[in-house]
């Protein structure tokens, strides 16, 4: 029996080795510029490294480098980073429902692991997901993306000084970059991005509130205020077309 539950379950990892092929070389170029920028931000090579094993999330390393270069306080950017990965509450309850049933402390193991990316791997996989195979897509993807990491810290050392500091603009190109695309899907994106960058505007020039916590204020008071202006307006579109 016992020989029978290990061989299912290397089965299963191995089976989930192979599906998160595709994300692990899909974290390449992103964590290797990550490491580039974290160079640029003055990280060491042990910090972006340790940064990348006990964060694991993209968006928000690449937001808390950002605020690293503004100054911003431990506090603010465990905020921060907490808000923008509020989702992975949603990601994990959703998983909870498709996996077999296991210990806990696996359970708990393995969500350190859920991403975007490992998410729609294990949630689009038909059946019942087993423990093996979460560790499998996760062992792989994670590996890639620290690996990288370190990679690309590597190779911004060996960049010439100029270029180095040039990097910095690199990561104002980046969250341009991931924002563009959801301009074209949701307007509410457009809206929510402009008046989030208003917000922190005020709050850093006119009230005088440290970066850190402008960022933090921005976001919140923006996300449920667009959210209140756009639910009232599809109520109030629905009651015109009854």
């Amino acid at each position: 029996m016992a020989t029978t539950i290990a061989t299912r379950n290397s089965s299963s990892f191995r089976n989930g080795l192979h599906a998160g092929v595709s994300i692990a070389i899909g974290y390449v170029p992103i964590a290797i510029t990550f490491g580039l920028l974290a160079k640029s931000a003055g990280l060491t090579v042990t910090e972006t490294v340790m940064m990348s094993l006990l964060v694991f999330a993209g968006a928000a390393q690449y937001m808390s480098l950002n605020m690293i270069v503004l100054g911003s306080g431990v506090f603010e950017i465990v905020m921060t980073t907490f808000i923008l990965n509020i989702r992975h509450f949603l990601m994990s309850a959703s998983l909870n429902e498709k996996v077999e049933e296991e210990k806990l402390w696996k359970k708990s193991l393995y969500s350190f692991g859920i991403t975007d990316e490992t998410f729609s791997v294990a949630a689009t996989k038909e059946g019942t997901i087993r423990t093996g195979y979460m560790f499998g897509v996760i062992f792989i993807s994670y590996s890639s993306w620290v690996v990288s990491s370190g990679i690309g810290h590597a190779i911004g050392s060996s960049l010439p000084d100029s270029l180095q500091e040039s990097m910095a603009v690199a990561l104002y190109a980046m969250f341009v970059g991931l924002l563009v695309p959801s301009f074209k899907k949701h307007r509410k994106v457009v809206v929510l991005a402009g008046i989030a960058a208003m917000l922190n505007t005020v709050f850093t020039l006119v009230l005088g509130i440290a970066p850190g916590w402008s960022i933090v204020l921005a976001t919140l008071v923006s996300a449920v205020g667009v959210e209140i202006i756009f639910r009232n307006v599809v109520e109030e579109g629905e009651k015109r077309h009854e």
